[in-house]
């Protein structure tokens, strides 16, 4: 067991708090498993409200569970409850921890922020609720500090916790 932690570097362009917009955020993970090295051609999807069973445990549970195509063992993720998703802020321009996932058996070597964020704008504290990184950037107006917003160039980094 192994615990990893993904950090994140964004462009913030007059906001702040970059977070998942929901607590059932599907997160785009790429995936090794540990065993056979095998790097799992597709990015996975994993949620914090799902859980799934594992095998051979008593009653176990994850948020992700994955059998291997090459060595067919079977591995498995859980979010760690003690570390919540934590916010980004462009106030120290680095990389900075968004989240601690537990792993069994499995790495996680990307990160796709596809997906529906929010942040907050620097000036006017107006809650944008809606900002789709799909397209891995997004650009608004704030109509009440009258300034555009933006988040881009995401960078993402996993490391052992």
């Amino acid at each position: 067991m192994v615990f990893l932690q993904l950090k994140i570097k964004a462009e913030l362009e007059n906001v702040t708090d970059l977070v998942p917009a929901s607590d059932d955020f599907e997160y785009f993970f790429q995936v090794k498993c540990n065993s056979c090295n095998e790097i799992h051609p597709k990015f996975v999807a994993i949620n914090r409200k799902e859980e799934r069973e594992v095998s051979g445990g008593k009653n176990a549970t994850a948020h992700f569970v994955w059998k291997c195509g090459l060595c067919k063992r079977e591995s498995s993720a859980k979010f760690d409850v003690a570390s919540p998703v934590k916010p980004f802020s462009a106030d120290a321009n680095q990389l900075q921890r968004l989240l601690t996932i537990e792993c069994r058996g499995l790495e996680f070597i990307g990160f796709d922020p596809r997906g529906t964020w929010k942040c907050v704008g620097a000036e006017s504290k107006t809650v944008f609720d809606d900002v789709d990184l799909t397209e891995g950037e997004w650009n608004d107006y704030d109509e009440k500090s009258k300034l555009p917003v933006g988040v881009s160039n995401i960078e993402s980094e996993w490391s052992r916790a």
